[in-house]
Formats: structure tokens, sequence, C-alpha cells
């Protein structure tokens, strides 16, 4: 890639009166101060940019973020897009804590290369100079910046200005370049209305491209718009790239819709979340550790948003510790897996820590869980295969192939070509059209197994579970269709048995005691007899000399074993009957071409109480089709 092409943001950092401003007024020739309040004060206390041009004719952006404790949640706004950190001391103070606290900030979001402003030079001399690029050396070390230039300037007399733009310049060059192919993501940091074209936002292209005529969706609250004009650096294009500030014109949204911490993304590629796991680390040097349930305000992209940190595998971080949490956040946000973050506590507010979005969706855990700490493992390294594992893994319904590559952040081919892989190591299961992580795969088999199991036990004489019910109670979650594609799966597998609307487990038979089996025999025995005319239960108890509750339980175990069959108005008939039947019907229509009610009563020599019902059964069983007031053959 040609230097001029890669978009680079360079971020300042630190204290309040040190001269960011100034600096960067010298450097660019643009005050970022572009509030009028701020002019008068003097003070940055909001989110400044300006265009810087490096003495090889790149231009990159330059974020003048404030240094002053009250505006911190603002420099994190600012920070979330930062490749490059100018951190700015000034010379006649030295370190400071806000200096540290913005320093633990940028490690946290992974902001490794960088450059050492010692602004106001002019006012001290040689000798204390010294002292201070000695103390800041020293502050320096075991830190992303141990290596950083230290450079004396003077945004008053111009000392040093040019060998601080040729270390920024190499510092851009050591930059990797932002993923373009992503989708794109644009965390809002401004919102303002420009006359004759209506609302602007502005933020870093964290990743991918966004052209002029894209579709957009402005989230958590799913507005929808389109880039109508972009600009990046104050320039029109037709297209930004990630790593760039860019602002974008949005028809057909008000200002006072939007706010800081919103996303613009393509339409419906991220979903906002009230709840993600994240590898957390606390500062060395944090004011207090944290308790579980401990309330935080979380900082990540340009948003703040108050909630509560879930341990997920300690009882209580202390300062200097790592772990895997989750944070459940009181209001939506959007994050992508790898997205950095920091957390201040609630009240009274300290930079505590911060860390990595590791599942951006995440259910609720079980705390000490070995299987969720080793999916966090697995999605920490990186692995694809473990990513693409690890979201199956908490995805209790499965997932298609498309929402699997837009959570996991790939491409469709690529996540085709894992689960190819996955599923020859029987790591994964295809079903229908969804893929299933094995263990989830196998838990929902062990449910349906013990459903079926307690079923059985409490219904001994059913040949089986309700399909319906079987999924209300196991997989109410799942789609009919995919639960149906689910039973034949587990039906080759010979886990279960299916018949007709019921379920068993494969290995489960009725069994009748002496007792049931003498009665069901006597209640085959009535029905055989009673041939076209079955006579109701009662009378069918007091022919059996057995109580109609028991009566009914031979019958229900007749009906599933298939020697009876039920009729509209609970008429019972024994199989062979009906078989005989339908035969008569058959030949009958053949020779006469059609066949009345009237006719099929005479033939039966039962009456229309009996006949109705019957000939609507050979409908239903589309043996007939009645046309009129007769009924003719299907075939």
């Amino acid at each position: 890639m040609n230097m001029s092409d890669k978009h680079v943001i360079i971020g300042t950092a630190g204290h309040v009166d040190h001269g960011k401003s100034t600096l960067i007024t010298a450097l660019t020739g643009t005050n970022p101060d572009r509030l009028k309040e701020e002019q008068e004060r003097g003070m940055t206390i909001d989110l400044g940019f300006a265009a810087l041009t490096l003495p090889n004719g790149q231009t990159v952006g330059i974020v003048d973020v404030p240094g002053h404790e009250r505006f911190l949640k603002n420099m994190l706004a600012g920070a979330g897009g930062v490749d490059v950190v100018l951190l700015v001391i000034a010379a006649d103070e030295g370190i400071m804590p806000q200096t540290r606290e913005h320093l633990d900030i940028l490690r946290l979001l992974d902001v490794k290369a960088g450059v050492v402003a010692l602004t106001k030079c002019d006012l001290v001399d040689s000798e204390w100079l010294q002292l201070v690029t000695d103390e800041v050396r020293t502050f320096l070390q075991d830190t992303p910046l141990q290596d950083a230039p230290v450079i004396a300037v003077s945004a008053v007399t111009g000392q040093g200005l040019q060998e601080l733009l040729s270390a920024l310049q190499d510092a851009v060059a050591r930059v990797p370049v932002r993923e373009v192919n992503a989708p794109f993501r644009l965390p809002i940091d401004r919102v303002f209305t420009l006359a004759g074209a209506g609302t602007v936002v502005t933020g870093t292209l964290v990743s991918g491209r966004v052209r002029v005529g894209d579709a957009i969706e402005i989230l958590p609250p799913g507005l929808r718009s389109r880039a109508r004009q972009i600009q990046v650096h104050g320039r029109r294009v037709e297209e930004a790239v990630a790593g760039s500030r860019v602002a974008i014109n949005l028809p057909g949204v008000e200002k006072e819709q939007l706010e800081r911490g919103m996303v613009c993304a393509p339409p419906g590629v991220f979903q906002p979340t009230l709840a993600f796991d994240a590898q957390l680390n606390l500062f060395p040097d944090a004011a207090k550790g944290l308790a579980h349930r401990a309330r935080i305000r979380l900082y990540l992209g340009t948003a703040e948003v108050i909630g509560r940190v879930s341990l997920l595998n300690s009882e209580r971080l202390e300062p200097g510790q790592q772990g895997f949490v989750q944070l459940r956040l009181e209001k939506p946000l959007v994050a992508a897996r790898g997205d950095r973050f920091v957390i201040r506590t609630y009240s009274p507010m300290f930079t505590v820590g911060g860390g990595t979005v590791l599942e951006p969706h995440a259910p609720r855990h079980k705390r000490f869980d070995p299987l969720v700490i080793e999916r966090l493992q697995s999605l920490l390294r990186g692995d694809p295969e473990e990513r693409v594992l690890a979201i199956l893994a908490q995805s209790p319904a499965g997932m298609d192939e498309a929402e699997l590559a837009r959570r996991a952040e790939m491409e469709l081919p690529s996540v085709l070509v894992i689960l190819s892989r996955l599923e020859a190591r029987q790591q994964v299961v295809h079903v229908g059209e969804v893929w299933f992580a094995r263990s989830v795969w196998d838990d929902l088999r062990r449910q349906a197994e013990s459903a079926l199991q307690r079923y059985h036990q409490q219904n001994p004489l059913r040949a089986g579970m309700p399909r319906e019910e079987l999924r209300s109670t196991v997989a109410r979650q799942l789609p009919a269709r995919l639960f149906e594609a689910m039973l034949l799966r587990w039906q080759e597998e010979g886990v279960i048995a299916l018949q007709g609307a019921l379920v068993r487990l494969a290995s489960f038979t009725i069994r009748l005691n002496e007792r049931q089996q003498r009665l069901a025999g006597r209640v085959e025995q009535i029905l055989r007899e009673a041939g076209v005319t079955p006579p109701p239960v009662e009378v069918i108890s007091q022919q059996a000399g057995a109580p109609p509750d028991a009566v009914r339980a031979m019958i229900q175990v007749l009906l599933e074993q298939g020697v009876l069959v039920r009729l509209e108005g609970d008429l019972f008939f024994h199989r062979e009957t009906i078989e005989q039947l339908a035969e008569l019907v058959r030949r009958t229509i053949r020779e006469k071409g059609s066949l009345s009610v009237g006719e099929f009563r005479d033939l039966t020599g039962s009456s229309r109480k009996f006949a109705v019902p019957l000939l609507e059964y050979f409908d239903s069983i589309r043996l007939t089709r009645r046309v009129g007031d007769v009924r003719v053959l299907v075939e």
C-alpha cells in the first residue's frame, strides 16, 4: 500500500494546560478549540480535530482531547479511534497524575506507537530540561511508549517542531493498516446541522469503507438514512476508508434524534447489545479493586454507558489483576469482538481498568463454569476455528451460515471452509440450514431423552409424547421446521422413534400387566365383533366388566398400537373393520362411479350415525372426495 493511501489518526494526551492545543495549532495552522467557549477559556472541553500534513506529504487526522479531569469521558470518546499517541508533557511541570491516567487508558486501548513532546521548553533552562527528559524516560519504562522519542518543542519559538513532525511520520509508518474489507463502522462523536445540508455526524471510521449513496443504519435506535455527502479532513470525497476522520451528511434524520455514542453501520449487520463477555484488566495503581456486580461506567467507542460487572472466574478483582467478566449494561450499545474499552467506578469516578470484548452478544452465564471459561480463553487466543466454535457454543438455537459469518466478522467462504473442517472432526452438526456446536446438539438430545423418559414414566400406557409438547418442553426457541429435521436426525441415530404425531424413546414399549392385557384383549374383541356399529365406552365397560376409566386407558393403548381407529364423535372402530369398509367403498365406486351416504348405509347395514363419520374419515385419508351429495375416488 502506498503510504499516502494509509489513513491514520494521531491523538494527543496529557495534563490540562500542558499546551496540547497550542502545539497542534503550531503544527497544523488550525486551532482545534472549535467552540467559542473553549477559545475564551483557553481550555479544550470537547473533542477538537485538525488535519496534519507530514513532511512526506501524507495527511493524517489529529484529535486533540481534553486533559481536565471533568472532561475525561470526552478524552475517551476520542481515544477509541487513535493509532498514534502524541503524549504532551509541559517541561516546566513534568509528569502529573492525569499524565499517568491518560497513558494507562491509551495502553488499554492498545495504542502502541507514539511520540512524546516536551512543550514550553522555552520557559526552562537546559539543565532543567534534561532533568525532566530523564524523568519522562524513567516514567515510560515498561509502557507501550518506552521506546518513543522524547522531543523538546516550543510552539512560541518553533524549536523542535520539524523534528517532532519527522518523529510522528516515523510512528505513522509503523502503524498497521486498518481492516477495510470488514463492514464499515463509524462511532459518532459529534452531531450538528449545516445550512442547506441538514444533519451531519462525525467520527473516526474504525473499520471498512463507506461510499456516497450507501445505506446507513444508526444504532442503537435503528434509524435509517444514507450517505448523501462524505468529507474527509474537510474535503468532499466519494469514499472514506478505515482510519479516516469522517463527516457524513445524513438525510431524513434530525439532529435531536442522534447523540454521541451511537454508531453508523450498514443496515442489518450489527445488533446492539445489553451484555457482552470480555477480558478485564485492572491498573496496578487503580484506586480500588472490583467486587462482583460492582456498578461501573463503561466507555466503548464514543459511548458512555452505566452497567454492572459480573466476575466469571474470580470472587474479586484487585488492582493489577485480570479476569473474564460479563458486562451487563443499563442501555444498549454496539460492540464487536476485539473492541477495546475502559471502565471507571460509578461514584466517586476513578479509572480502574479496561479490556477487550470477546463475545458481543452474551447469554447470562453461571459463574466459575469451566466450559464458559474455556470458550472465553479460545476467543482471547483469536483462532478463527475457535471463534466459530465459541459463537455456536453460545447459540442454543443454532445459527445459519450468513449470521455466523456476520457474528464472527469473517467472509462467508472462510466460514464455510471452517465449518467443513469442524464437521469432519464432528465438532459441529449441520441440520437443515442451521449449524450447532456438538456440545449444544448433545445437550438438546440429552434434554429430549430426559423429557421423553419422564413422559414414559408418567404415561406408561401411552405410545409416545406429542411432538409439539416435546418441542415446547426442550426446544421452544427452535422453529417447528428445524425441530422436525432434528427429530428425523435423532431417529436416524437410533435415539427416538416417530409414530404419527407421537415421539418415543427407541427403547420404549408399552408393557401391560396380566390384568391389563386381559382387559385390552376383551375390549379389542368387543369392537371387532361390533363391526360397523361400535358401542360407546359405557356399554363396552358393562360388557367387559371393568370401570370406564380402565376401559378408556386400554382403548388409548389400542389406538396408539394401531389396533383401533378413532372417528369423529368418539367412535372407535377395529382396524380390520375399517380396512374391510375401505375395500367395500373402493369396489363399489369403481363399479357405480360414486357412492351416497344412503347407499353406504344400506350396503353396511348401519345407520347414518355411523355412515357419515366413516365416509368423512375416508375423505380425510384421501380415499374418497365429496362431490355434492356423493363420494368419488381420489385416485
